[in-house]
């Protein structure tokens, strides 16, 4: 199976190492992983030009993962990537990371579910009754870590033959 091109959606300030932790298992397509550096120069940017550069980078993948930390349910951003790729037509899944470990060795606390709040299509239904957001049933980080590598590229695929259904 070849490796997807994705989006990774996640909060930077708080979750960025946990993030990259996912990003770099190998399981998917190299220029989904867009360095760090990018995004701080992005994040100086005015709102038309993070849209800009979100539209851009989006345009060029087949899936939006959500990596749903303690607090990303609810941002700015989050949820114009949300939005956008819906809008797109593209896969969307969530996989919550509130069980990997951060630079100091700490777990946070279970995030809520960011496609609760996105209301779709005419009868304003909430995306979350359609998309996926995986929560590995371990609580050690580095069963965690395994669990998220053993199924991502599934959740993947399970998003994106599924995003034609909401």
């Amino acid at each position: 199976m070849a490796k997807r091109q994705v989006f990774f959606s996640f909060e930077y300030n708080k979750d960025a190492w946990r993030a990259s932790q996912v990003r770099n298992m190998g399981k998917v397509d190299d220029s989904s992983t867009f360095s760090d550096n990018d995004w701080e120069e992005v994040k100086e940017k005015s709102d038309a030009n993070i849209r800009e550069w979100i539209d851009s980078q989006m345009a060029k993948r087949s899936c939006l993962v959500v990596l749903v930390g303690s607090t990303t349910s609810g941002r700015k951003w989050i949820n114009y990537e949300i939005e956008k790729a819906y809008e797109l037509g593209k896969g969307i899944v969530g996989i919550y990371i509130h069980g990997l470990e951060d630079s100091d060795g700490n777990q946070t606390t279970k995030g809520n579910n960011p496609f609760y709040n996105i209301l779709i299509g005419t009868n304003k239904e909430r995306l979350s009754k359609y998309v996926t957001c995986y929560d590995t049933p371990y609580s050690s980080s580095s069963y965690v870590y395994n669990d998220i590598k053993e199924n991502i590229e599934d959740l993947i695929e399970n998003a994106i033959d599924n995003k034609g259904t909401y």
